[in-house]
């Protein structure tokens, strides 16, 4: 795997936003991620706030994760389709790995409209 191209914010204004999102609970009612085998997939769309000028940096990471400690842990948690107002927030796991409950935060980067400044142009 290659390193991301470096992105470059050519802005005044850098904006940061911040969240934190339950992906499942699925001990509860026996769902997918905590009775199922196999490749397994929660998706969830994420909107900003309030919109960025140009596609942000996003980083996501676990929070809380609460797993069977009879089985691999396997994880896979990351940012698709990330635009200007949001991205999609995915987590999989494979095998027999048993995850009861998921918990991930996020932080977006990037160049936001500065409402104080004017464009004069």
């Amino acid at each position: 795997m290659g390193s991301k191209p470096t992105k470059l914010l050519l802005t005044g204004t850098i904006g940061v936003q911040q969240g934190s999102r339950v992906l499942f609970s699925d001990y509860v009612n026996d769902g997918p991620m905590w009775t199922g085998e196999g490749d397994r997939e929660s998706r969830h769309m994420i909107t900003f706030r309030e919109g960025f000028l140009t596609v942000p940096a996003v980083m996501v990471g676990i929070s809380l994760w609460d797993t069977d400690h009879k089985a691999n842990m396997r994880a896979d948690l990351s940012a698709e389709a990330v635009t200007a107002t949001g991205f999609q927030l995915v987590f999989r796991t494979w095998g027999d790995t048993r995850v009861a409950r998921l918990r991930a935060d996020w932080t977006a980067i990037g160049p936001m409209r500065d409402e104080e400044l004017w464009d004069v142009g």
